[in-house]
């Protein structure tokens, strides 16, 4: 769809897209060459926030959100993250019950595909997960969890995560790892950003 934008107070646009995909492509694109006077870009599941001041104004703003052609090859520095999972996970056989696959499927499929983190959202350092393999798209749990431990590896409705705290939580629990993906005193806090290409491989497996 073409993009929609809603005005967001003096220094902000939001750019309505279709979905995740096109919210990325977006971010991708504006994120690695920021046009002037754009000062944060923030996406999230169909939306993008970008925040501005002068020299830039609404209408160069959206000018550039409706000329941003993605480059090959070309993405935000975000990086990518390698995140170690040992997957013992107490949603695991349930996942495979869902998904028609053995619990060693599920591994393999999880690891199998690079993923890229759309948005952050929910808590602090939570990353949405997104392009993974489709045969692991499963509902959330029908009752969350009050507590669901940091480093829990998950999946739900198409996006995979890392807990990066103790948290309540309604998402199918795979995994964990005792890689620290939130930290107040780090530069930035989240290891996991908007961008990032993720890649989970299993613990003792490298």
């Amino acid at each position: 769809m073409s993009p929609r934008f809603r005005r967001c107070g003096d220094g902000a646009v939001l750019v309505e897209v279709g979905g995740a995909a096109e919210v990325l492509a977006l971010y991708d694109t504006l994120a690695a060459d920021p046009p002037p006077g754009v000062t944060d870009i923030l996406p999230a599941a169909r939306t993008l926030l970008v925040r501005f001041e002068p020299p830039a104004d609404r209408g160069s703003v959206e000018s550039a959100v409706l000329n941003a052609r993605p480059a090959p090859g070309r993405r935000a520095a975000a990086g990518e993250v390698t995140v170690p999972v040992v997957y013992d996970g107490a949603d695991l056989t349930d996942v495979a019950g869902l998904t028609g696959m053995s619990e060693r499927e599920v591994v393999e499929a999880h690891t199998g595909t690079l993923w890229t983190v759309a948005f952050s959202g929910f808590a602090p350092g939570f990353a949405y997960l997104v392009g993974g393999n489709p045969r692991l798209r499963v509902p959330r749990r029908t009752e969350s969890r009050v507590r669901v431990p940091a480093g829990a590896v998950a999946l739900a409705a198409g996006f995979s995560a890392v807990y990066p705290r103790e948290s309540p939580g309604g998402w199918r629990l795979i995994g964990r790892t005792e890689l620290t993906v939130w930290d107040v005193a780090a530069d930035p806090p989240a290891l996991l950003r908007p961008g990032a290409r993720v890649r989970f491989v299993e613990a003792g497996r490298g």
